[in-house]
């Protein structure tokens, strides 16, 4: 049994934070139908990977759902969707504020017709507020959130985090908006709107880092790979790579004991965490100087022998060939019916009674626009009739 089995989910998103969230929705088991322009989700044709033709980045976050291909501006598309949408346990959909307005499938006419609708929202700033109709993107959010100003090193120029967090931050807490909505409407039998925006959720994200700037009011440095709150607790250069160590107060002894330098363990600069850190100019060229006379893999057997806390800087090559990684079985392969074989990441979440499932591959463009009908009631004349007209694809 599948945790949201028997689950609806109608699919109105595109790009990456609406169908990463309703990709696990279906990896929880809710059937989830992604409603696409007949053109097709424009991340179908975004990236710069293709596998035949399909799109690395859309394969990525569009497995286990259908996909049917509908014209929203058509009265008869528009009437379709309603249909959908009135067996639906769930709505989401990722477009720009007042969109879902003017195709007359907002909040209030999806609850005239299913009053129990959990309808989720994703936005780049939010339904409300003056930033409300900007357009946005990933690396726009990092930088009004304020994370690109905290991340680089301190005399560069502030730097985007290399993944799309703001997009997959959001995501996950549309999740848990869904997912709390779905329970209380368990007790309740009610329905509600859940709101989410990517810039909430990057500032959601430094919330260490916020409260220590309400605390003392004080812009934070850009540290590059250095720990704010430890002292050495950064990334060194090894003889043939890179290392990244946190040492705290009970590993600092094992940590002197296994470079050799027993004698800083006395030293009163040295003597706990808060002298490590005021001291860190003078402890750190110490500490790279001798982190260069042996490789990566020599220091984290020396270290975690010392239990240090340590670890190399993986590329993906490594990080895919990492045992661990497969243990967890964060990498995961089905067939795609263009694609071929096909591997992606797989979900970070493990439940022991109700696992997550593989049952369905990205969808091809349309692909199930037949089936969803025939299961509305549509005959295949009228089925014909909608395709020849292109309400459908």
């Amino acid at each position: 049994m599948e945790t949201l089995r028997g689950i609806k989910v109608l699919d109105f998103t595109h790009l990456l934070a609406g169908p990463y969230c309703t990709m696990v929705l279906g990896d929880m088991g809710a059937e989830v139908v992604k409603v696409e322009p007949l053109k097709g989700d424009q991340l179908r044709g975004l990236g710069t990977v293709f596998l035949e033709e399909e799109s690395a980045c859309f394969l990525s976050v569009n497995r286990n759902k259908k996909s049917i291909a509908l014209d929203l501006a058509s009265e008869q598309g528009r009437e379709i969707a309603l249909k959908m949408l009135e067996s639906s346990d769930i709505l989401v959909e990722n477009f720009r504020p007042g969109t879902m307005d003017k195709l007359g499938l907002n909040y209030t006419e999806a609850c005239q017709r299913n009053p129990q609708i959990i309808y989720c929202s994703i936005s780049a700033y939010g339904q409300e507020g003056p930033l409300r109709d900007k357009p946005a993107a990933d690396t726009i959010i990092q930088g009004v959130s304020g994370i690109m100003s905290i991340t680089g090193e301190p005399e560069a120029p502030p730097l985007r985090v290399g993944a799309p967090i703001s997009d997959m931050f959001g995501a996950c807490y549309a999740l848990q908006g869904i997912l709390s909505a779905l329970y209380v409407r368990s007790q309740t039998g009610k329905g509600q709107k859940v709101e989410v925006a990517l810039l909430d959720s990057l500032i959601a994200a430094q919330t260490p880092i916020a409260g220590m700037y309400f605390a003392q009011n004080q812009e934070p440095a850009r540290l590059g790979n250095v720990s704010p709150a430890a002292a050495p607790a950064q990334t060194f250069k090894t003889r043939d790579d890179f290392i990244n160590v946190s040492v705290g107060e009970s590993s600092w002894p094992g940590f002197c004991r296994a470079l050799d330098l027993k004698h800083l363990v006395e030293d009163q600069r040295f003597s706990s965490n808060t002298r490590r850190m005021e001291n860190r100019d003078l402890l750190i060229p110490i500490l790279e100087t001798i982190f260069l006379t042996k490789t990566t893999h020599a220091w984290i057997e020396f270290l975690e022998e010392a239990n240090v806390i340590c670890g190399p800087i993986n590329d993906y090559d490594e990080l895919f060939k990492e045992s661990q990684v497969f243990n967890n079985q964060m990498v995961v392969e089905m067939r795609h019916p263009k694609a071929g074989s096909l591997r992606m990441t797989g979900n970070p979440v493990k439940l022991s009674q109700t696992p997550w499932s593989l049952r369905l591959p990205p969808p091809l463009l349309g692909e199930h626009s037949s089936t969803v009908l025939q299961e509305l009631g549509y005959s295949p004349k009228e089925i014909k009739s909608l395709l020849t007209r292109k309400v459908i694809k």
